[in-house]
């Protein structure tokens, strides 16, 4: 049986795990209803989610909230020119995640 990607990502807030394909889904789907808020941005050649995110929340872990929103599987091989969404909003994402 295969394994989540989200499987080893480390539990953030008290006992819960945010990572999950169902929380994925909830922001995409967040997004694309205009209930959570976001900004866009073009990759550019060596850019990458995770870095993306350190500066966008302070810590880089989190970059699987910006792959979700913007409806990518696997947030570490993004190519240059991708549109990604990176959402403003983190009290939002958290509570679309308990």
């Amino acid at each position: 049986m295969a394994t989540s990607r989200y499987e080893y990502t480390p539990r953030i807030l008290g006992r819960s795990t945010l990572a999950t394909p169902s929380t994925s889904s909830r922001i995409y789907y967040a997004i694309n209803s205009g209930a959570l808020p976001y900004t866009t941005m073009i990759l550019k050649e060596a850019q990458r989610l995770d870095h993306i995110a350190g500066g966008a929340y302070g810590a880089s872990s989190l970059w699987w909230v910006i792959a979700a929103a913007s409806g990518i599987g696997w947030g570490l091989q993004v190519p240059p020119g991708t549109i990604i969404r990176i959402p403003s909003d983190m009290n939002t994402v958290f509570s679309l995640v308990r």
